[in-house]
């Protein structure tokens, strides 16, 4: 079973920035947190959850969202386990709860039912 914790969300202004960080632990079955795909949804109230942003295993390769490409910014330190988020230009539309997610798939993944593992998620709120 892999644990991930999400930090960093919060109330910021319109054009700001924040910084999420995912935190993973409990590798299964021997597979290192190197070794899964990783993705940012977010799901606003009385919506879907959508697809934000995904990094490939390496770094490498990664994907975004139209509404977010040129403003979301996602990472990886597979040394400390950990993946990123650096939104900036943040819109009032951006408003949600953001989860992280790790998938045992090979591939990026976008669909949420890819996803083998979530966080409980990390609010963010942007003011007008």
């Amino acid at each position: 079973q892999v644990q991930l914790v999400e930090s960093g969300g919060g109330l910021v202004q319109a054009g700001g920035s924040l910084r999420l960080s995912c935190a993973a632990s409990g590798a299964a079955s021997g597979r290192p947190f190197s070794s899964y795909v990783m993705g940012w949804f977010r799901q606003a109230p009385g919506k879907e959850r959508e697809f934000i942003a995904v990094i490939s295993w390496s770094g490498v390769g990664t994907n975004y969202a139209d509404s977010v490409k040129g403003r979301f910014t996602i990472s990886r330190d597979n040394a400390e386990n950990t993946v990123y988020l650096e939104m900036n230009s943040l819109k009032p539309e951006d408003t949600a709860v953001y989860y992280c997610a790790a998938t045992r798939a090979a591939l990026m993944q976008t669909r949420s039912f890819d996803y083998d593992y979530w966080g409980q998620g990390t609010q963010v709120t942007v003011s007008s």
